[in-house]
């Protein structure tokens, strides 16, 4: 969680905003799947306790993570992409990308069916694509995925062009997500924006049919019989072996660890640090734990209103969290802290903004001085004018928010409080919390962002990129130099260019105090070790085709 949001929507499209706080669990431990011995299994049902709920399960429209790690099951993509960031033929048995990165054309496997029993082509790729950017989709994510879209032209039933009105160098990287995978043109024309819902109104190619939904309960997804079409990166191909996958919402850690060890699941998302250790084979446990890639959990400070349209004041905030400190004592030394907006497993990642900005409180007192803020009122606040130094940083309802962040979160405001600022908190329900997003009226805002490849980095601080719009730029700031190099890191496919367009960007909204990186996000889930064959995705999310039990 994951994320920000697109447009002013209604409620029932403002799931985006959710995934700010909800990004991938964290902790320690190694390895990217569980064990996979002996002969796999066929049947059996496993279940999978998650930590948040999707707030709308249109593909097309949620920005939330668990969105698009649950969703991965029922929908393919065009390409698929490794945890070594190599692509590889799913859905489209080849493509090619023109040399000034404006077209790709894809030839698409003739064997696939939606589980309607219609035909996958490529009329159902232009028709979901179409639906992407359609203003009436209101897209919150995968229309940002698309970037300059242009649109889509079916060359035959199994051949189709992609283009943009400019170079697009991530496209290929967008379309091996979730997010752009593929409804049944039927279902599209059948339930519409009833694609919200989940249920049997997903109706998509991958190995298992969503076949229920209990809000606030469970998400039941059965086996596909007729599934042959897995990348070759799969330990197999044909169906799922599991008979029925279940997604439980429980979004309390020891709700969640505990169900876990009595049996009741079989996988839980999201274990807390002070309970990886303590998940050993011997008790019949293990860990699976994967750095995850894209954006870290940052603090991202809103540049366009009250105090933090000084930089000053910015730089004051960000020198005056004890970020070490802070992460430390509430994750005990799990998580890595942060000091650059992206992840150290994303290419791209600069590791020379290394201890360049350390916690250093006289100094962040000095820089609000300097802005004026010397005055002090009977309650110890900061004042300018009469007026408190206070900022706005909101909290979701308690059962999305994630990753004791709400903890890591009184840690902050204590550090702040020291320096004579006030930070409330107020906790409000979904509907105002996308509103008061939307129109750009919080002070900060907090969230990462797992994505596999650095443009990420354009959601978050490209001037186009506003949550309105669909990106994540909670700073609503127009800076040139950003955008230039935002938009220069999409015209070249070679890593090394495009790294240099990306360091600059994190350099930048460092040295402009945009954010205030907190820490990396780990993704780490226990599991029985009666599981075998679970594999992790390029961006830390669990795949179960290849998932079997074992006794």
């Amino acid at each position: 969680m994951s994320r920000l949001s697109r447009r002013p929507v209604p409620l029932a499209a403002a799931t985006a905003a959710i995934l700010l706080a909800a990004a991938c669990g964290g902790g320690s431990g190694s390895g990217g799947s569980t064990t996979s011995t002996g002969k796999p299994v066929s049947g059996g049902s496993l279940t999978y306790a998650v930590d948040t709920e999707p707030v709308s399960w249109d593909i097309d429209v949620s920005q939330q993570d668990i969105t698009g790690s649950i969703q991965r099951n029922v929908f393919d993509s065009l390409v698929y992409q490794d945890d070594k960031g190599q692509f590889h033929a799913w859905l489209a048995s080849s493509w090619s990308v023109s040399k000034d990165l404006r077209t790709y054309t894809f030839h698409l496997r003739k064997d696939v069916t939606f589980t309607d029993g219609t035909p996958f082509n490529a009329q159902a790729v232009k028709t979901n694509f179409d639906r992407i950017v359609a203003p009436a989709t209101k897209s919150q994510y995968a229309a940002g995925l698309l970037g300059p879209y242009a649109g889509t032209k079916v060359v035959d039933p199994y051949t189709v062009r992609v283009s943009f009105t400019k170079a697009f160098a991530p496209f290929l990287q967008a379309a091996s997500t979730p997010y752009l995978g593929f409804y049944s043109p039927a279902a599209i024309k059948k339930y519409g924006s009833k694609l919200g819902a989940g249920g049997p109104a997903d109706v998509g190619t991958g190995p298992f049919v969503f076949s229920s939904y209990t809000k606030g309960q469970s998400a039941v997804l059965t086996r596909n019989p007729k599934y042959d079409w897995a990348p070759s990166t799969d330990a197999h191909q044909g169906p799922a072996y599991l008979d029925k996958l279940t997604y439980r919402f429980l979004s309390q850690d020891s709700v969640r660890v505990g169900a876990l060890r009595s049996g009741q699941v079989q996988v839980a998302k999201s274990v807390p640090p002070t309970d990886v250790k303590t998940l050993k084979p011997s008790g019949g446990l293990t860990v699976i734990s994967k750095q995850a890639p894209g954006g870290v959990y940052n603090l991202v400070l809103n540049a366009s209103r009250g105090p933090f349209t000084d930089k000053r004041v910015r730089e004051a905030v960000q020198r005056g969290i004890n970020v070490d400190a802070d992460v430390k004592s509430v994750y005990f030394g799990a998580y890595q802290r942060a000091w650059s907006p992206l992840s150290p497993a994303t290419v791209g990642y600069d590791s020379s903004l290394t201890g360049t900005w350390p916690y250093d409180p006289k100094l962040a007192a000095k820089l609000l001085d300097q802005a004026g803020w010397t005055a002090r009122d009977s309650a110890g606040y900061r004042t300018k004018d009469g007026k408190r130094l206070s900022l706005e940083w909101p909290l979701m309802p308690q059962n999305l928010v994630s990753q004791q962040h709400d903890i890591l979160g009184q840690a902050v405001q204590a550090d702040l409080k020291k320096l004579g600022i006030e930070v409330k908190r107020p906790r409000q329900d979904v509907g105002t919390f996308v509103k008061q997003l939307f129109g750009g009226k919080d002070d900060i805002s907090d969230y990462s962002w797992s994505r596999a490849d650095p443009d990420v980095l354009r959601l978050y601080f490209n001037s186009a990129e506003t949550p309105a719009k669909g990106g994540a730029n909670g700073t609503f700031i127009k800076d040139a130099d950003l955008d230039t190099w935002t938009e220069q890191g999409q015209t070249t496919l070679d890593p090394a260019g495009r790294a240099a367009y990306y360091t600059k960007v994190q350099q930048r909204a460092v040295d402009l105090a945009l954010v205030v990186p907190m820490y990396v996000v780990s993704s780490v889930y226990g599991a029985s070790t009666k599981v075998h064959g679970i594999t992790a995705d390029a961006n830390t999310w669990l795949e179960f085709h290849d998932a079997w039990l074992g006794k």
